[in-house]
Order: C-alpha cells, then sequence, then structure tokens
C-alpha cells in the first residue's frame, strides 16, 4: 500500500490495472504514489493468474475473476487500521476502468470512482481490416475450445504493431510496449479471456452505482471510443466528465499523466471531506 505515516485513518483508493496490466507498471506506480502523497492512501494489488498474484492458467484474464479481486481488495481493505473505511474509493484504467464501474455496483463501501478510459464493450469500428478482426475472432474461438478441453493457451501478444495479431495493434505499439515494461508485466495474453469480453458491458449495471464517479477520457482514444463511453456517461445517475486531446495510452505517458492525476486529486478531495 502507498501511503504516508500517520496515526489518524485516512482514506484509500483501491487500484486496478488495465487488460493484462501488472501493478508495478511505470504509470501504475506513479499515480498511487501521486494519491500517497496527496494524502490518500493507494492499494494495488494484481488480478489473478497476472504478475504475483496466483492463480492457473497465467495471463488468462477473466472478467468476473477480476471483479472479484476488486470485491475482496475491499474487503481486505477495510479492515487495515490505517484507513477510514468510510472513505473508500476504486480507480481503474481501460479494462479496469470498466470493472471499477461494474464492481461499485455492487457493494455500497464505496464513495467515489474514478474510472480512466473506461472498457464498455469493444468498439464497433476497431482500426483492423475485416481479414483482421475474423482472423483475431477464429484464434479467441480457438483457444475457447482448447480450454474446455482442458489444453494449455495459444499466446497472443497484448499490445502489437500494425496488423499483427494481437489484442490491441496500432503505430503506438513500441511505444506503448516501452512503457509499460516492468519485473512481471508480459506482452502475452491467453485469447480464450476475450471471449467472456466480447459480452461485457459495464453501463448495463451502471445505474445502480450510489458513489460518486469521475469519467477521464481521450478525445482520440482508438481502444475505448467515444460512442461506448458517451453510452457510460450517460447511464451514471452521478458522473463528472473529464476530457483530454490524447489517446488511448497517451493517458500513461509522463506530462500528459500528471494533469490527469491533478484532475483526478482534486476530485476525490471533494468526495474525501
Amino acid at each position: 500500500m502507498y501511503c504516508k505515516s500517520t496515526e489518524i485513518p485516512k482514506p484509500c483508493i483501491i487500484m486496478g490495472a488495465g487488460f493484462g496490466g501488472t501493478q508495478d507498471t511505470p504509470s501504475m506506480v506513479a499515480i498511487a504514489t501521486a494519491f500517497a502523497q496527496a494524502g490518500v492512501h493507494a492499494f494495488t494489488f494484481d488480478y489473478r493468474n497476472l504478475g504475483e498474484s496466483e492463480g492457473e492458467i497465467r495471463q488468462l484474464v477473466s472478467v468476473s475473476g477480476q471483479q472479484e479481486d476488486f470485491l475482496q481488495a475491499i474487503r481486505y481493505i477495510k479492515k487495515h487500521p490505517a484507513v477510514d473505511e468510510t472513505r473508500l474509493g476504486l480507480w481503474g484504467s481501460s479494462l479496469g476502468g470498466g470493472h471499477v464501474i461494474s464492481v461499485a455496483a455492487q457493494t455500497k463501501d464505496i464513495s467515489a470512482v474514478i474510472a480512466q478510459i473506461p472498457f464498455n464493450g469493444f468498439p464497433k469500428k476497431s482500426g483492423r481490416s475485416l481479414w483482421q478482426t475474423f482472423r483475431l475472432l477464429y484464434v479467441i474461438r480457438k483457444d475457447w475450445i482448447r480450454g474446455k478441453k482442458g489444453l494449455s493457451p495459444r499466446y497472443i501478444p497484448a499490445v502489437g504493431h500494425e496488423g499483427e495479431l494481437a489484442v490491441m495493434a496500432g503505430g503506438e505499439a513500441a511505444k506503448t510496449i516501452a512503457g509499460m515494461q516492468s519485473k512481471t508485466w508480459r506482452n502475452e495474453v491467453a485469447p480464450r479471456g476475450i471471449w467472456e469480453m466480447i459480452k461485457y458491458k459495464p453501463s448495463s449495471t451502471a445505474n445502480q452505482i450510489e458513489a460518486s464517479v469521475l469519467i477521464c477520457y481521450g478525445e482520440y482514444d482508438k481502444e475505448t471510443q467515444g460512442p461506448q463511453t458517451a453510452e457510460l456517461i450517460k447511464s451514471l445517475p452521478k458522473a463528472e466528465v473529464k476530457s483530454y486531446p490524447v489517446t488511448h495510452f497517451e493517458f500513461y505517458e509522463p506530462g500528459i499523466r500528471e494533469r490527469i492525476i491533478s484532475d483526478q486529486i482534486e476530485f476525490l478531495q471533494r468526495n474525501f471531506p
């Protein structure tokens, strides 16, 4: 947990990474550190099957499993003596940004939610050709069948270059991969896990959230695009919205990241009196 030494219980924000991400990537460390310096404890964790967490199959992204990981983190942190359990928040980015919406709809323990470039279903226009889309769906389906047979995954990259068979592919790939480098992050995932994501729409339960929500989105984001984000915002009872003239992966870059963190800290300070 990232925190300043204190004898008085402080508010805490529980943080979850994006698709295939781990808690020790540079952006996660930087954001958690900034929250702690602002007087808000930050609790990071690795989802099951990823990073330092246990679980087989490795590098398998499970939507339902990761939501349960968030709920377990809430149960754990509520009992921590340094934490004020009446002032708990959730922070998530990309797929994690979708999770914090879904999880906040399941619990009344949360008073503030930050959903950064949140996933709310796959975009209809992904930038892939029809052939590339069919190729990816074929690999996902084939690996899902392997899972049903108890066979090991045929891994594919999480992030790849333009035209490469990867979950997210584009011109920013090299820069993105460089920014994700850490001790535990691996640029590979079991494609069978994407099958569950195809049906995943956090906006479907967002109207049940009682906490205040901040949505931070990129105006040039090709991964979590405008129509899906607009649908999510419309479904929320209480939402503040911040937009930035950047792409999806630029959210994690130093310089741009600092401005976004500043807005998020200001939101937390207003909602953690």
